[in-house]
């Protein structure tokens, strides 16, 4: 790889550089236009009239429409490219939240948080996707693991953002401000991404073909040569079944990551008595400690697995169950406590969400195949986020705050197996993750 990268030709090096920071500006600026509504559950609690089962159902509007999307999006960025995709997905989400902004019943939030949720969707796959045709598989661990901070560093940036306009000028400007800042991240990827080398006049990205490249529709190896695009070769049946594996191991993953951005402001505002904008800031320990936490397994990945990523995720994925114990057993015994607890899951869940999502699904669906693979795991997630809205708000409708602590340990111990049958396929020869 150092080879590669030494004989890189400067045109190629420039623009690897624009499209990382336009695709990593892409994704963390959707999240200002995400993040508002979790931050100001308990304002639109008061503002509508409604209860935490209703904002459950609210958050399901959303959740539902960002499944469907995720299928609708990996197909359509696989068929037709991501930039298209995602200036559009950007520009209507921008549209939504402005129209929050203005909202006065619960329906409308309904009915634009279900478009909003279609429109995120195109967030991920397509991102992902553009990154692929520009980087090698010897080196997307580290430089996924670097990329994938943005759906950290985006949601604690949104997350102090929403907070501090909720508490200083209320909730609708929350949604207004964050409707500014993502315009200005989609004038910035106009004029910066192109969905692959080809399209600003460079040959593609190449690279030695070997066990960890690419395979054909035979399981043989192919180079990267191969133009993406050129070949439309099928998944194999290992493919299909890793892909899946992948994907239910997802759904445990961001019922947890949801779980928390969804009900820890509101569980601090009603169960610790927190104020509503010290809540918001408190909940971003989660993002701020999953930072260090994807850009640790990304380099780990590269350096010490040589790109295989299921080992040192399952690792991670073990300390999140443990840290999840922990939540349970002394989180609600003070806010220090709950802080470094929620603090714990968010550096050891984030690493295996970015790097098994983003270099795992180019690694298993291929560089051509990237958005497709990226859309289904990605989708498959989504569906547990989408239950957990639901779960969750029964359960804090309730006021049962342990019951949420051990429904998330549950999903970490399912989601640690998912991994488990992982490796024991790279054992068999089936998976090479």
């Amino acid at each position: 790889m150092s080879n590669v990268v030494a004989e890189m030709d400067p045109r190629l090096r420039v623009w690897r550089i624009r499209v990382f920071t336009a695709t990593w500006m892409s994704y963390a600026f959707l999240y200002f236009c995400r993040k508002p509504f979790y931050v100001g559950k308990s304002s639109l609690e008061e503002a509508f009239g409604i209860d935490a089962q209703v904002l459950g159902w609210l958050g399901l509007s959303y959740l539902l429409a960002y499944t469907i999307g995720q299928f609708v999006a990996g197909w359509t960025g696989n068929r037709w490219g991501s930039r298209v995709m995602l200036l559009v997905g950007m520009a209507v989400s921008v549209g939504c939240n402005v129209v929050f902004g203005f909202a006065n019943s619960w329906q409308t939030m309904a009915a634009f948080l279900f478009l909003n949720g279609l429109a995120q969707a195109t967030g991920w796959s397509g991102n992902v996707g553009s990154m692929a045709p520009w980087f090698h598989r010897q080196e997307r661990g580290t430089v996924m693991g670097f990329w994938a901070t943005n759906f950290q560093v985006g949601g604690v940036l949104a997350n102090m953002s929403a907070a501090f306009v909720l508490g200083a000028w209320g909730w609708r400007w929350s949604f207004f401000v964050g409707s500014m800042l993502l315009s200005l991240a989609w004038v910035y990827f106009l004029f910066n991404q192109r969905n692959r080398p080809e399209d600003v006049g460079l040959p593609p990205v190449t690279g030695p073909a070997g066990p960890e490249e690419d395979h054909d529709e035979l399981g043989l190896p192919v180079t990267e040569e191969v133009e993406i695009g050129e070949v439309d070769a099928a998944w194999t049946r290992d493919t299909r079944i890793n892909v899946a594996v992948i994907g239910v191991f997802y759904f445990f993953v961001k019922f947890i990551r949801y779980a928390i951005w969804s009900w820890v402001p509101y569980m601090l505002y009603v169960s610790y008595g927190m104020a509503k904008d010290d809540a918001g800031y408190l909940s971003t320990i989660f993002d701020a400690a999953g930072i260090a936490g994807v850009i640790t397994l990304g380099l780990l990945s590269d350096r010490l697995f040589r790109g295989r990523r299921a080992g040192i995720s399952f690792v991670f994925i073990v300390g999140m169950a443990l840290s999840c114990v922990a939540l349970y057993l002394v989180g609600p015994t003070s806010l220090v406590m709950f802080g470094l607890c929620i603090g714990l899951v968010g550096f050891t869940l984030y690493g295996p969400d970015a790097i098994m999502t983003s270099a795992g699904a180019i690694d298993v669906g291929s560089k051509r195949k990237a958005t497709l693979a990226a859309g289904i795991i990605n989708g498959m997630g989504s569906v547990g986020a989408m239950v957990q809205e639901v779960l969750l708000g029964r359960i804090l409708g309730d006021g049962n705050v342990a019951g949420v602590f051990a429904t998330l340990l549950v999903r970490a111990v399912l989601a640690a197996g998912c991994l488990g049958v992982l490796l024991i396929r790279n054992r068999q020869g089936h998976a090479d993750m």
